[in-house]
């Protein structure tokens, strides 16, 4: 179990808002309405294209994301960090610009022991004449099936990464050319499809396929967020996913955890739903409300009283579903909060 939470900083209560800001990170890119009405056909079709090896995989609908109140709002308020320098000279050589061409994004990502790699599929508007002949200023081979594949340097790195048009508004990129050399398994890929099917409508999702590292992240977690008991009860987990969808002025976060053993997720269920209550104390505490600005502090409370657990039965296997909703006025007081007081270190 956590500790009480009065204890913890208003800089580490910020990481709260950090971690579920992190999923919305990408969405921070778009502010141009596109057509909507294209995706459900376009994510099927790149989300078919994901290895079926792969560990986790994460899409993004850019293009519905830009028609949101709520994240038009949190476009405004997040920072707009320049160009870096190798970056910048991609966008004067090719004309692309993610913030406005980029609508959708699929990415998998494959852990093995002694490496990891990426493989993504990229949607949008591309002058395909320019960024093939960016790319051909490094390397290019070609693949099985006839197609060009380009090798770019990665920036900070020796190695290079690979990528090559699917067709002219759709590229797909990896971190290792034997990506694209792979022949179809002939393993059924129906347990992706049905997770997949469980956040469809949301704009924003990650399906991981459990190993290890969502538990080993949360074990070296510092300080108040460090639980032992939640992490080995992640590690029992044999699929997680996190979702987030806009519904006027706030996100709608989802996470749903499964798992085959009963035992398990009733646990889990249980500890969650202390932490929550654990959580609420912990912000009613009278030094906490001295340490902590009174608009976040209601901003949390808020979140937490939003927070719906549920155990759902699925009949092979069991699930913990977590729903919570993320408003505004939260995001507003933690920006306001950090930029009143953005010196004060981590306890």
């Amino acid at each position: 179990m956590l500790p009480a939470l009065h204890t913890m900083s208003k800089n580490k209560l910020l990481v709260i808002v950090g971690l579920l800001l992190a999923v919305l990170l990408v969405a921070f890119l778009a502010h141009r309405h596109g057509n909507a009405s294209d995706s459900l056909t376009a994510r099927e079709g790149m989300l078919s294209l994901m290895p079926e090896e792969a560990s986790a995989v994460a899409y993004l609908d850019l293009a519905q994301l830009r028609s949101s109140p709520f994240l038009a709002q949190l476009f405004r308020w997040a920072p707009r960090p320049a160009p870096d320098g190798e970056y910048a000279q991609f966008l004067e050589a090719t004309g692309f610009n993610y913030e406005t061409d980029l609508d959708r994004l699929a990415l998998a990502f494959h852990r093995q022991p002694q490496s990891s790699t990426t493989f993504a599929v990229a949607e949008g508007r591309f002058d395909r004449k320019k960024i093939e002949a960016y790319g051909a200023k490094f390397a290019s081979l070609k693949t099985a099936d006839g197609k060009t594949l380009f090798a770019v340097p990665m920036s900070g790195s020796s190695r290079k990464a690979f990528f090559t048009f699917l067709r002219d508004d759709r590229i797909a990129w990896a971190t290792d050319s034997s990506c694209f050399f792979q022949k179809p398994s002939s393993t059924s890929s129906a347990e992706w499809n049905e997770h997949f099917s469980r956040v469809a409508g949301t704009p924003v999702f990650a399906v991981l396929r459990q190993d290890s590292g969502a538990a080993a992240a949360l074990s070296q977690a510092p300080g108040e967020l460090h639980s032992p008991q939640l992490a080995a009860l992640l590690a029992q987990l044999q699929w997680i996913s996190i979702s987030a969808k806009s519904e006027g002025n706030l996100l709608r976060v989802g996470m749903e955890g499964e798992s085959l053993a009963e035992p398990t997720v009733h646990q889990l269920k249980e500890l969650l739903s202390g932490l929550v209550v654990l959580a609420q104390m912990g912000l009613n505490d009278p030094k906490t409300r001295k340490q902590l600005d009174p608009a976040l502090r209601k901003g949390y409370l808020e979140l937490l009283q939003s927070a719906d657990i549920q155990q759902v039965d699925r009949g092979t296997s069991k699930s913990v579903r977590v729903v919570f909703d993320v408003t505004q006025k939260l995001l507003e007081s933690a920006q306001n909060s950090s930029a009143a007081d953005p010196a004060t270190p981590l306890r």
